[in-house]
């Protein structure tokens, strides 16, 4: 009961893992991470990422500019583009780490210290790439708020809002969470479902005859 249990938690973890995974690195490329509508041109929405800001128009153009230089940015988008790559390499280190302890996989089959060893660190590094997603997006996404409804902006000015990538962010960091959670805990099922080794049982010695022989199975109906 409890190796099939963790069968399907690594089975579970290894899926959001990946989910998580492949949705952080788009996270971290695409301009989506703020959107914004100019008042007096609503034909074009601004997009705001941490590598480039695209203008898209009511044609579908879309025209695409890179940050000009990276200590011009904002703070929290010059640690949000450490982050992000920091949470990529994590996750993709992760997702390597628990692939080579799953039970299905027959690499260091004999031995099961090993394949938890590396099951555990596949799930702490996942864990940590889900923090370093969260951090970044959550930190964002509270000044978007801060600056939405900054009284001392008239509100003639236009304002950003949530773009689509904050949202997958989110969805991003709990899926790598997760998955390295149910991947660090089913290292204890397997632990308990390990069989033990069967003890040697040393066969008994024959009794031993007066005079200091010993009874043998073969001629033992040889002796009166």
């Amino acid at each position: 009961m409890a190796g099939g249990w963790g069968a399907k938690a690594q089975g579970g973890g290894m899926l959001l893992a990946l989910l998580g995974w492949i949705s952080s690195c788009v996270t971290t490329f695409v301009p989506l991470w703020k959107n914004l509508n100019l008042d007096l041109n609503e034909l074009e929405v601004w997009n705001m990422g941490l590598w480039q800001v695209c203008i898209t128009q009511e044609e579908g153009v879309v025209e695409c500019q890179a940050h000009g230089s990276f200590l011009a940015l904002p703070p929290e988008l010059r640690i949000s583009r450490l982050l992000m790559c920091l949470s990529n390499g994590l996750g993709l280190l992760g997702c390597l780490l628990a692939a080579l302890g799953l039970e299905g996989w027959r690499t260091c089959e004999d031995k099961p210290g090993r394949k938890r060893r590396l099951l555990l660190g596949g799930g702490v590094a996942l864990g940590m790439a889900g923090i370093t997603t969260l951090v970044p997006v959550s930190w964002v996404a509270y000044n978007t708020v801060l600056d939405f409804w900054d009284e001392t902006v008239p509100d003639i000015v236009p304002r950003w809002e949530f773009g689509e990538a904050t949202f997958l962010g989110w969805f991003a960091g709990a899926f790598l969470a997760a998955g390295g959670l149910l991947l660090a805990c089913s290292t204890r099922s397997t632990r308990t479902a390990t069989p033990l080794a069967p003890a040697c049982h040393q066969a008994p010695a024959a009794p031993a005859l007066a005079g200091g022989h010993h009874l043998h199975p073969r001629n033992a109906d040889l002796v009166i």
